[in-house]
């Protein structure tokens, strides 16, 4: 995704703008506070492309439960319950080469591979699937097919019945999932760890706050660049093809004489689309956002109850660089195991995406980017991701 540098750089101490988005989160909020939480984003957009996101209206008690289901799973799961919803290769069961466990090393940025572990999440494909599969539930589908899948859950087994984005009963079985393996790239089911028995649960409420939430910002974005069309950017998400990982950083060895030989935990990279929300345990000094000068990098250190921010590569891409999509890498030399959520408030996976008018005349009249279609650039970036020189 971007060229490794030395990660044994000395890290600036700066710290990144802070944007209250409650404005935009009450339909009462008079037009001053709107227009004074889009001034402060259009600041932060334009000098860093990060930025922390405070009075967001997530729960605590739910961020805090996201996080600790995420670090009880890679750190007591067996290796059997890790391997039984490890990402596969398309056309290999139920895998579609990107959601899924992914073990350590397995995740390639810039032609290296990354130092930890991840569960990937991709928005389901048809809009009345199930919100994806345990471990247990694709044994029995293995095993007994659909049928027994559904006794399976009849008797109380794998968590119960599933909830569809609604908070209603969803009917299980071929004419509710509508599609059985083998799957094309990115055409899967999700795959979902057995424990904690309510891992599933509680991250698909976490999935309809995000996606409340990245519907909010995206609004303020609009507004923040000033579009006749505020609406834009979530008229082209309205069916966001969104991910969401939950990562697990052990830390690094020591670095060898300064040669960066102590590895990195993910190297340096852009984030492919819209919007990025991070949701970060407590450790310090690990993700590292690089300056615009290019050669400085700045701690984003957590901020008690904030999430931290970034704009993408589409979004570079509709504002003709106005803002840019920033340089990041996480560095986790400290002690303990970070853990880390980030979910990507992605565009729809048809939508064209071409620089604005807006944004072009505002750039000096040039279009500095073509026209892509965003389901086409994630395919290219995740087959990449995963398999650049595999065998």
């Amino acid at each position: 995704m971007g060229s490794t540098t030395d990660p044994t750089s000395k890290t600036s101490p700066p710290s990144l703008p802070l944007i209250d988005i409650s404005p935009f989160l009450s339909p009462s909020s008079p037009p001053s506070a709107l227009t004074a939480c889009a001034t402060a984003l259009s600041t932060a957009c334009t000098t860093h492309g990060f930025f922390y996101l405070t009075h967001h209206g997530l729960p605590p008690a739910l961020t805090t439960r996201v996080l600790s289901l995420a670090r009880t799973f890679f750190t007591t799961a067996t290796p059997l319950e890790k391997r039984l919803i490890t990402r596969q290769p398309p056309g290999h069961g139920y895998g579609d080469g990107a959601r899924g466990y992914q073990p350590p090393a397995s995740n390639l940025t810039a032609g290296q591979r990354d130092a930890h572990e991840a569960i990937d999440w991709y928005r389901p494909v048809l809009p009345a699937e199930t919100p994806g599969l345990t471990g247990k539930e694709l044994t029995f589908l293995r095993i007994y097919g659909d049928y027994g899948l559904v006794r399976l859950r009849q008797h109380g087994g794998a968590d119960g019945p599933l909830l569809d984005e609604a908070g209603a009963p969803l009917q299980l079985g071929p004419e509710a999932r509508g599609r059985v393996p083998p799957f094309a790239l990115l055409r899967g089911v999700n795959l979902w760890p057995d424990r904690p028995a309510e891992f599933r649960d509680v991250y698909q409420v976490y999935v309809r706050g995000m996606l409340a939430l990245g519907e909010a910002v995206l609004r303020a974005m609009g507004d923040a660049l000033g579009l006749r069309e505020r609406e834009f950017f979530v008229g082209k998400s309205r069916e966001s093809f969104w991910v969401m990982r939950a990562i697990g950083y052990p830390p690094l060895p020591a670095a060898g004489d300064g040669d960066g030989g102590g590895g990195i935990s993910c190297g340096e990279h852009t984030d492919y689309g819209c919007l990025t929300l991070l949701l970060a345990d407590e450790t310090r000094g690990a993700l590292q956002v690089q300056a615009r000068d290019g050669q400085a990098w700045i701690a984003a250190d957590p901020v008690e109850g904030a999430l931290v921010v970034n704009i993408g590569d589409m979004m570079e891409r509709w504002t003709n660089s106005l803002w840019r999509s920033t340089r990041h890498r996480v560095v986790h030399r400290g002690e303990g195991y970070r853990v880390s959520v980030p979910f990507f408030v992605e565009p729809d996976f048809e939508a064209r995406v071409r620089p604005l008018e807006e944004c072009v005349a505002r750039s000096g009249g040039v279009e500095r980017w073509g026209e892509v279609v965003y389901g086409e650039h994630l395919v290219g970036k995740v087959g990449g991701n995963f398999y650049e020189g595999e065998t």
